[in-house]
Parts: structure tokens; C-alpha cells; sequence
């Protein structure tokens, strides 16, 4: 891999990076990590807007309804509202997606543990000070 001073670069390669540890814990599941922090805003935020939901994960309404399909198709979770008016329907967690969620959870720790132990808590809070004024910029 060709080294390079450019930041976003560097972001993008340690997320994607990042993701495969946590998408690798989750393939028994049958979740991506994504799909799981969807899943898991959903849990926590109860019965969200399409509006809210985007926001807590930092999506557009329209990435966001790409990301719903697949596991609305899977009956994880559904949508109830008008379907005329996208921004005010609800998004619904179903028993089914909260099974997975739970069967996620155990994979999901493993990751978290997994990325710890290659960084140590000193650094992991450094990191995570750093991503939050990063986060910041938008």
C-alpha cells in the first residue's frame, strides 16, 4: 500500500480497516456493522422519524432509506406512517430485529475487545478525543 500524507486517505484505509474487524465478528449473525449500529440507534432512539434516525447516525435521509430495505425486506424492522411523506414515517424495531441485535451483541463486545487490546486505553482515548473534534468539522 503506497504511503501518502493526505488525512482522508489515511481516515478512509483505518475505517475500512476497522470495519472489517467488526463486519468479520458479525458475518454469523448475518449483519454488517453497519446494519448492527443501525439497528442498535434504532433499539436505544425507540420508534425515531426516517428525520431522526438519519441525524443520530450521521446519514442522509437517503443513504439512510438504502440502509432501511435490505432489513425492512428481512423483517428486522418496518416503517408505519404516511408513505407519501418519507421524513415523518417511523422506523419500528420488530421482535425479530431485536433477536438479532441480542445474537450481535456477544460478536459485536468481541470486536470492541479485540480493538482495545491492539491499542491500549490510553491511546483508544486519545482516538476517540481526536474523532469527536473531527466529527466536530461537519
Amino acid at each position: 500500500m503506497l504511503t501518502t500524507p493526505c488525512l482522508c486517505t489515511r481516515l478512509r484505509r483505518a475505517a475500512r480497516g476497522v470495519t472489517r474487524v467488526y463486519d468479520d465478528a458479525l458475518q454469523g449473525v448475518g449483519l454488517t456493522v453497519a446494519q448492527y449500529s443501525l439497528l442498535r440507534h434504532l433499539a436505544r432512539l425507540e420508534q425515531p422519524s426516517i428525520s431522526t434516525l438519519a441525524e443520530a447516525l450521521g446519514l442522509e435521509r437517503s443513504s439512510l432509506g438504502r440502509n432501511l430495505r435490505p432489513l425492512q425486506a428481512e423483517g428486522l424492522l418496518e416503517l408505519q406512517g404516511d408513505a407519501s411523506d418519507q421524513r415523518n414515517r417511523l422506523v419500528l424495531l420488530t421482535a425479530a430485529g431485536r433477536q438479532r441485535l441480542e445474537q450481535g451483541a456477544a460478536p459485536w463486545e468481541a470486536a470492541q475487545r479485540y480493538l482495545l487490546a491492539r491499542l491500549g486505553e490510553q491511546r483508544r482515548e486519545q482516538l476517540m478525543a481526536l474523532l469527536g473534534e473531527l466529527e466536530d468539522l461537519g
